[in-house]
């Protein structure tokens, strides 16, 4: 198995030289260290941790944005260790895409099975993710299809089974699926009124 590459962000330099030890002790490589998340996408984008480790008093408004922005764009494994422990606060960061926040400060020994967990947490996340787009394209494609097979009906005066043949039809003619063929007769019926 490779070797993690772990972004640090910790404002306090003598904590982020302890986190980057215990790191280093559990057998993960510091890609970087930074003091704050202001441009954490930025970094992110430009370092390509595989998991990001924040040390913080309390996640602020604007840390909180930036991961919601990265998680949407580059979603990644990201574990805070915070002195916060308000159920809003806890929230708000898991919303943001926080895999793991845990409370009450950082020792060495829990660094690996904390980021263990954050791991493990993230792929399931991620896989949710998957199957929610993939059930959102299918709605969206049955829905073209449906539209597409009403209009035909309408203006060729056929029946559901033989609208959609011919959508069946076009789409093999033409290469593309159902739902693309659907689309673009929709996208042709609108334009011709």
């Amino acid at each position: 198995m490779a070797v993690l590459n772990v972004l640090v962000v910790d404002e306090s330099r003598k904590r982020a030289a302890e986190i980057c030890a215990g790191l280093a002790c559990a057998g993960y490589q510091v890609a970087a260290v930074l003091s704050s998340a202001y441009d954490l996408h930025m970094k992110v984008e430009e370092i390509k941790p595989d998991v990001i480790l924040i040390q913080t008093d309390s996640p602020s408004r604007d840390t909180l944005e930036n991961m919601a922005a990265m998680d949407r764009e580059m979603p990644r494994p990201v574990v805070v260790f915070a002195n916060d422990s308000d159920s809003k606060t806890i929230r708000r960061a898991m919303k943001a895409g926080v895999s793991a926040y845990v409370v009450d400060g950082l020792e060495p020994k829990r660094i690996k099975p904390v980021i263990d967990v954050a791991l493990a947490r993230f792929e399931e996340h991620q896989e949710l993710r998957r199957a929610r787009d993939e059930a959102r394209q299918k709605l969206n494609d049955r829905i073209a299809i449906d539209r597409a097979k009403g209009i035909l009906m309408k203006l060729r005066g056929i029946d559901e089974d033989a609208a959609y043949h011919t959508l069946r039809k076009l789409a093999m003619e033409r290469g593309k699926t159902i739902s693309a063929v659907s689309e673009d007769f929709i996208a042709t019926a609108r334009l011709l009124g």
